[in-house]
């Protein structure tokens, strides 16, 4: 019932995320690299790992539920347009980096190698 939050990959991305927001927020460590690309190669396996969880909760084929390359393709151009577009274009808060997309894009093939699957016990996939 709570496959996808159980993938190691999941619990991965999500920890260092977590853990990078707590050293620069609470203590004031930047580490740079990961600063600039780490929550950005983070993101998308958490994303949409969380946006397939919730479908799988509410879908009637459960846990076979998974998405088509052509879903996850539209749902990383949308994140990319707002994250590294209209956001910087309307807040100086965020920064246009072509290479957040390369990072966006990583992550990206990661979720659908390592976390679009249907749960172990299924035996067949049911897309959406």
């Amino acid at each position: 019932m709570m496959g996808i939050f159980k993938k190691q990959i999941f619990i991965f991305a999500s920890i260092t995320f977590w853990i990078n927001q707590y050293l620069e927020k609470a203590l004031g460590i930047v580490v740079p690299v990961y600063h600039s690309y780490g929550d950005d190669l983070m993101a998308m396996p958490v994303v949409f790992g969380i946006c397939l969880q919730l479908m799988r909760w509410w879908h009637p084929n459960g846990e076979e539920l998974t998405f088509t390359t052509r879903q996850v393709v539209v749902g990383l151009v949308c994140f990319s347009l707002v994250f590294e577009v209209l956001l910087p274009f309307k807040s100086t808060t965020y920064t246009a980096d072509p290479l957040d997309v390369v990072c966006y894009v990583i992550g990206t093939l990661v979720f659908l190698k390592f976390m679009n699957k249907p749960a172990p016990q299924s035996k067949k996939s049911q897309v959406l």
